[in-house]
């Protein structure tokens, strides 16, 4: 099994920045992709920006040129860092993990972070 934690959350005001951080624990795993996912009150989950192990990296068209995506692969560990935000930007952050985990068998697994709250308000 694979453990995913996320810190960095909290309450800013618009124009500010944020960072962001995920590690995912484990034993007997390999990284496939990391990323972050939002979900703001009423409205679904939506994709903020993924990067694979390889380092391909997606974004969000609301978050092009504000956020940026980093991973660490030899830590497990990703990060977002958000700057200019704005009061949209407002939501509970998911990081995402999917995963190969080895035993007992390979098998292709997705995993959840327990979310982290991002406010945005004056």
């Amino acid at each position: 099994q694979v453990q995913v934690e996320e810190s960095g959350g909290g309450l800013v005001q618009p124009g500010g920045s944020l960072r962001l951080s995920c590690v995912a624990s484990g034993s007997l795993f390999s990284i496939k992709t990391m990323g972050w996912y939002r979900q703001a009150p009423g409205k679904q989950r939506e994709l903020v920006a993924v990067i694979t192990a390889g380092g391909s990296i997606n974004y969000a068209d609301s978050v092009k040129g504000r956020f940026t995506i980093s991973g660490v692969n030899a830590k497990n560990t990703v990060y977002l860092q958000m700057n200019n935000l704005e009061p949209e930007d407002t939501a509970v952050y998911y990081c995402n993990v999917q995963a190969v985990v080895f035993t007992p068998t390979p098998r292709q697994y997705n995993y959840w972070g327990q979310g982290t709250q991002v406010t945005v308000s004056s």
